[in-house]
């Protein structure tokens, strides 16, 4: 909805509109979530099974070279079932989630597998990132504010104005978003086809005319 202020003795309306910019990168980056999760009546048995895994895997990252590891999760749970509607106990659940970050996209079918074969029973999360981000996030920020001016010089020429709109207050709203990793099974190495990393930004522009 329009609406007037003056400036200086003259009368101005507003028109406040969104405009949104995308560019599409090559990730550079793979982020991998993965662990263990062991369950049992021990509580010390059921730990100690999880660290055992876990350090395993460790040993099995650090011997190809990854070095960007630390630790997204670690939970105990206690575990119920329910039987004639009464509560049954089942023991213990251990969970270690691990976030792997490499830069060398083609080790993250071979980050899964090996750390599979070493014990892990759970995969997260894989998603792809680049790590030069605010570069392309600045270009996606331009096309933004260049398409809401491109909508207000429309509504301009319709409106049978003589001057374009003039931009006064630009509000910025704005997140990166990733193409969801593919995932084929094979029997070698797992392949991950990450795909284009999809970089937007919004904004909200009010024009004075």
């Amino acid at each position: 909805m329009s609406k007037s202020f003056s400036n200086n003795n003259f009368q101005y309306k507003t028109m406040t509109l969104t405009g949104q910019g995308q560019v599409s990168a090559v990730p550079d980056t793979v982020i991998i979530h993965l662990g263990v999760q062991t369950t049992g009546d021990n509580l010390v048995a059921v730990q100690a099974e999880n660290t055992k895994k876990t350090q395993a895997i460790l040993q099995a990252l650090k011997s190809m070279g990854i070095s960007d590891v630390k630790t997204n999760q670690y939970s105990i749970n206690k575990i119920y079932d329910y039987e004639n509607g009464k509560q049954i106990d089942k023991g213990y659940s251990v969970r270690n989630i691990l976030e792997i970050k490499t830069n060398n996209m083609n080790m993250a079918g071979n980050i899964i597998d090996t750390a599979v074969n070493m014990g892990a029973n759970v995969v997260d999360l894989i998603s792809f990132d680049v790590s030069n981000r605010d570069y392309y996030y600045l270009q996606a920020l331009n096309l933004a504010v260049k398409n809401a001016s491109q909508k207000a010089k429309s509504i301009s020429m319709n409106l049978g104005l003589k001057t374009d709109p003039v931009p006064v207050r630009i509000t910025e709203n704005s997140s990166v978003q990733s193409q969801p990793y593919k995932r084929e099974l094979a029997n070698s190495a797992t392949p991950i086809i990450p795909g284009d990393l999809l970089i937007s930004a919004l904004v909200t522009v009010e024009f004075i005319y």
